[in-house]
């Protein structure tokens, strides 16, 4: 997602800029995650608004030329450095297999991402204003946040349901999105922390539940069962 144009109002862009296609410029790509990490510090301490090329490459140490040969704006580089926040960990062929689904979704929760929660809703929060603007970004945001716990949720619905712990008729797609959208509604819009407690309610109190699972201390009563 990094080769991306649009016209600049000044240096660094602005928040409404238009993100377009940039074609025909080969980069060195040896520094960009030093980059990008550097630019979600920066943004998680400063907000967008005030963040500048300068700071990245101070906290980079990296000159602002070499910023400026990878990302046109202010506004390219926030949405490329958005873009690699998405959790590889969530490989689809490595998913939890307990043999129950309580067991998997549990199992799914990520200390890699529950340890860096707090940064994510500075991030995030920072952001809001640009998402209602900036469909772009807020597809970046979609696509590294939200799309690959529901990918995940998805595999592992779908493969209880061939199991018969949940009906084959169950709206997986929808389900599927219930953690990963009101983890991150918790995060950008209440500012709250979708720590590991936030994570098992929503699987015993709101999905499990929805697919006809009830919970008793951890251990689920499955009020049917396909086969």
């Amino acid at each position: 997602m990094s080769g991306a144009a649009a016209s600049a109002s000044g240096a660094d862009g602005t928040a409404s800029e238009r993100l377009a296609p940039r074609l025909g410029r080969k980069r060195d790509h040896t520094r960009d995650a030093e980059i990008l990490k550097a630019t979600l510090d920066v943004l998680a301490e400063t907000g967008y608004e005030a963040m500048t090329i300068d700071m990245v490459a101070t906290r980079a140490k990296a000159g602002k030329a070499t910023i400026y040969r990878r990302w046109d704006t202010k506004g390219h580089l926030v949405l490329d450095a958005v873009s690699s926040m998405r959790d590889t960990a969530l490989s689809l062929d490595r998913l939890p297999d307990t043999g129950s689904l309580r067991g998997d979704m549990i199992a799914m929760i990520n200390p890699h991402w529950l340890g860096e929660s707090e940064q994510r809703i500075k991030i995030l929060s920072s952001l809001m204003s640009l998402l209602y603007r900036t469909p772009e970004l807020a597809a970046a945001v979609d696509v590294a946040l939200v799309e690959p716990s529901a990918a995940a949720y998805r595999q592992l619905m779908a493969r209880a349901a061939e199991r018969g712990e949940i009906p084959a008729s169950t709206d997986i797609d929808t389900l599927a999105l219930v953690i990963p959208s009101m983890s991150a509604y918790r995060v950008m819009f209440m500012r709250g922390c979708a720590d590991r407690r936030f994570h098992e309610a929503l699987v015993d109190e709101v999905v499990l539940p929805a697919l006809g699972i009830r919970t008793s201390q951890g251990a689920t009563d499955q009020r049917f069962r396909h086969r």
